[in-house]
């Protein structure tokens, strides 16, 4: 089955890259700076992050000295943040959003929450670059840690589009599910470390903290980009089974309601 699947999505290969093409070049059309937005906009954000959280209001991070410990620590969280919030928001309407498509054409469906997420990469590829190019410039470049990034930005995507996949399925069947998460994903952001250091939050915050997946993870980049360590890979434990089973989950829903969805969209 396994192989049946990567034979199907390499022959469909041409299918799914042409999406993500189209997808990045239909943001930026008819704009007068066409593709250059995928660069100024994000470049803004950190300029604006950096000048009024280091210069004008001066925040500091607790436990730190640094100018722009805050600035980073806040970019490491916002851009990561967002990075599940496409790969999520997007997955939940992959199906009803191309519905035309499942009717008329055959193809793996699967190749849906593969575009998704190749979609989302593209863009936080972009942004991250810029953030990378601002550590160096500015001197915050955290050096041999920053290769761990990779794990745990590839543990973030498993966890993301677990998520996106149940939902995806699920927001077929019953459309409440859509409006829910978005409402849910609103509380979910505050629930995260995302723009404040945990340690400031309340004891009896605190146990809703740890169950959250997406704290290690947010707080990973953060650590490492903003104190130069290395991650704690045994927090990273809970993530990764949470990952693990909404992949599993997702992909047995996504099997059994295949046939299905058509119908119903």
């Amino acid at each position: 089955m396994a192989r049946a699947l990567l034979r199907g999505i390499w022959t469909y290969r041409g299918f799914i890259l042409g999406s993500v093409r189209r997808d990045f070049e239909a943001r930026y059309r008819n704009t007068m700076l066409g593709a250059a937005w995928a660069v100024l906009s994000p470049l803004a954000m950190i300029l604006v992050y950096t000048l009024v959280f280091s210069q004008v209001m001066h925040s500091r991070l607790p436990g730190s000295t640094s100018t722009y410990a805050y600035s980073i620590y806040l970019c490491a969280g916002v851009l990561t943040w967002g990075l599940f919030a496409e790969i999520t928001t997007r997955g939940q309407v992959m199906f009803l959003e191309n519905s035309n498509l499942l009717k008329k054409i055959s193809f793996p469906r699967i190749s849906l929450p593969i575009i998704v997420v190749a979609n989302a990469l593209v863009n936080f590829a972009v942004v991250f670059a810029l953030f990378t190019v601002f550590l160096v410039l500015s001197g915050q470049f955290v050096g041999l840690p920053f290769v761990a990034l990779l794990p745990v930005l590839a543990l973030q995507v498993l966890f993301s589009i677990g998520l996106a996949l149940v939902l995806g399925v699920l927001n077929v069947f019953f459309r409440d599910v859509g409006q829910f998460f978005t409402v849910a994903v609103q509380f979910w952001f505050w629930l995260t470390p995302v723009v404040y250091p945990a340690s400031i939050v309340p004891a009896s915050m605190q146990p809703w903290l740890a169950w959250n997946p997406l704290t290690p993870i947010i707080q990973s980049y953060q650590r490492v980009l903003v104190e130069g360590l290395w991650p704690q890979w045994e927090r990273l434990a809970w993530p990764l089974a949470a990952a693990l089973l909404l992949c599993v989950l997702g992909w047995r829903l996504f099997r059994k309601r295949a046939n299905e969805m058509v119908d119903e969209l």
